[in-house]
């Protein structure tokens, strides 16, 4: 069983001081179970905006929603930009007691409509793939292997779950980035896709990938963008300390999903795995999601300066937090974590490495079991 209360617990919350709420996240990530749950729990009313008969009906959305009660739950909400304003009309009526639950797969679009429309009407929370506390599991090996999404994670077996994640890149590009408003061509998005896996953990240069493919720069950053916007992939942002260094300003790329990520490599169980070039890049991934998704912050960065000098993970807004990740039995502290320590003034630096034991190296740098956070 996995464990994803406190979604819901957010849910609930956010329904209680705001009447609209979004739920935002990657295409069978889990939203439409969660909402199911709370259905199941009040009195509801679902619209799933993918059903053709119910997207005629929206198309006169006050029609459809003026007179309900309760909790409204309106799935794949992108799907419907023109419900918006009339959601902002409904949230501000006098003494209405009806909420309105969003669930989208598509964060750009659905939150600059939400945005735009129902400023100061509406809560965001995004859903992320399984942690490691919500998989209930000791080792994170399984999950580090098959990746977040619930169907993938508890597969009978790991060819099972390679089957799925498989079919789910198939569907994804031959579908869902069109349903979801994204022209590109299922063979060339594949094509692209798999050329990113190269990239996992190292900072983006759209022009050496427009040039392997035979493309412009631009398309290049449209087919990235289609990516990111979709909760595939991640684009972390430089930190610009004022230090005399030459500092990378280009993004880092990671995959948001291990298992997605190995299912393009052709991983299909552990021991492909651990013999895999890409072992390293493939673990820091799946450690950084898992630390964001714990930490639960958006205020996240790199620091790195063109001398080779890098810090993985910068948290601002978490205390002046650094993080490394290092997939070692016994990580050492580096010429570079001394460094970041010292440009960026970090109260604490933290190693994440796959072991079992918290201990710290010397004073404010601690070596940390990924599992614990």
């Amino acid at each position: 069983m996995l464990n994803r209360e406190h979604y819901k617990a957010q849910l609930v919350e956010a329904l209680h001081h705001n009447p609209v709420v979004a739920l935002i996240g990657a295409r069978q990530i889990g939203k439409t179970t969660l909402a199911r749950e709370l259905l199941s729990e009040h009195a509801a009313t679902y619209f799933d905006l993918e059903d053709p008969t119910v997207a005629a009906l929206m198309e006169n959305p006050m029609t459809a929603l003026s007179s309900l009660k309760g909790l409204v739950v309106i799935d794949e909400a992108q799907r419907a930009p023109e419900i918006f304003p009339t959601l902002r009309v409904l949230a501000d009526r006098s003494g209405a007691d009806t909420r309105f639950l969003i669930l989208g797969s598509a964060s750009p679009s659905l939150t600059r409509q939400a945005s735009e429309s129902l400023a100061g009407r509406i809560a965001i929370i995004e859903m992320h793939g399984l942690s490691i506390k919500e998989a209930n599991t000791d080792s994170p090996d399984k999950l580090w292997l098959r990746g977040g999404f619930p169907r993938a994670f508890l597969a009978e077996s790991d060819l099972a779950s390679f089957r799925w994640r498989t079919d789910f890149i198939r569907t994804f590009l031959e579908q869902d980035l069109s349903n979801l408003g994204f022209g590109m061509a299922p063979a060339k998005m594949r094509r692209f896709w798999t050329m990113l896996a190269h990239y996992n953990g190292q900072v983006w240069n759209a022009s050496e990938v427009a040039a392997s493919m035979g493309i412009a720069p631009n398309s290049s950053k449209n087919y990235l963008d289609a990516l990111e916007q979709t909760f595939m992939v991640r684009q972390l942002l430089p930190w610009h300390a004022n230090v005399k260094k030459r500092l990378v300003k280009t993004p880092k790329l990671y995959f948001r999903d291990s298992g997605l990520y190995h299912a393009l490599l052709h991983i299909e169980n552990q021991q492909q795995l651990f013999t895999h070039p890409k072992l390293g890049s493939s673990w820091e991934a799946f450690a950084l999601e898992q630390v964001l998704t714990a930490l639960q912050t958006r205020d996240a960065y790199f620091y790195a300066a063109h001398s080779g000098m890098e810090l993985d993970l910068y948290l601002p807004n978490r205390g002046n937090l650094g993080i490394e990740f290092k997939r070692q039995d016994a990580p050492k502290i580096t010429r570079s974590m001394r460094e970041a320590i010292k440009d960026l003034s970090l109260k604490e630096l933290w190693i994440i490495y796959p072991g079992n034991r918290e201990y710290e190296l010397e004073k404010g740098i601690w070596a940390k079991p990924l599992s614990t956070i």
